[in-house]
């Protein structure tokens, strides 16, 4: 009997597996000594929702003040946000993304002072922020490039951060998509926005609080261990 309920149990795992062609290359390992940092920040009009007696994109603006003076001075920091700008055609909307700071060292109080003056607008075109993020922002930088993404919710411009984020590993494996989803409940938003950070062999983490915030940006941005990628679909 216990063997039977062990190998339905083994079943039940394996299926989801071999649904997504998961698997880890023991050959694709990231190193951890980043000097390309980009933020690509949610500034959509739902981070103007209050949490905590306070707008989320308030508290998004406090954490990179928390957080930058902990960055090595030898990393190149740079940020782009989205979403900041209101439009009423679907298709400028959706291309409401702009490279607020580009990459440099000693950029903190650049990217305090850019993110100070801007208010949470428009709609949230991730996908094709993560495309102008590896094409033009991380464009001719060499070494390892990390991108974390802020999100308080999934793409609503009719594209997939999952698949492009598929497509992009089996391009180039240089570049590591780590997600922090604010405040996100939906599932299939918590799929996508998961599927880029497993495909990019980063990491994924929830935060639904500001101390959560705190707590999953300080994991990011900290030395840590290498980790093996969970490569969705890639041949």
């Amino acid at each position: 009997m216990f063997k039977k309920i062990f190998l339905l149990i083994s079943f039940l795992f394996i299926i989801p597996v071999l649904a997504y062609e998961v698997f880890t290359p023991k050959e694709y390992k990231i190193d951890e000594s980043y000097n390309k940092l980009l933020f690509v920040v949610d500034f959509s009009n739902s981070m103007g929702e209050y949490l905590e007696h306070k707008t989320k994109v308030s508290q998004v603006k406090l954490l990179m003040k928390k957080i930058l003076p902990q960055i090595s001075t030898d990393t190149e920091i740079g940020v782009r946000v989205y979403g900041h700008t209101c439009n009423i055609f679907a298709y400028n909307a959706c291309r409401s993304s702009e490279l607020l700071v580009p990459l440099a060292k000693n950029n903190e109080a650049n990217v305090n002072n850019a993110l100070a003056r801007l208010r949470p607008r428009g709609m949230t075109p991730i996908t094709y922020s993560l495309k102008q993020s590896v094409n033009k922002d991380l464009k001719n930088k060499t070494g390892i490039k990390h991108i974390i993404l802020l999100t308080d919710g999934g793409e609503n411009c009719d594209e997939s951060p999952c698949d492009y984020a598929i497509d992009l590993m089996k391009q180039r494996r240089d570049i590591k998509i780590d997600v922090v989803a604010f405040n996100v409940h939906d599932s299939e938003d918590l799929d996508q926005l998961k599927c880029v950070a497993d495909v990019t062999s980063a990491k994924f983490i929830q935060a639904d609080t500001s101390a959560d915030l705190v707590q999953a940006m300080n994991e990011l941005i900290l030395p840590h261990k290498q980790v093996e990628a969970l490569l969705y679909g890639i041949n």
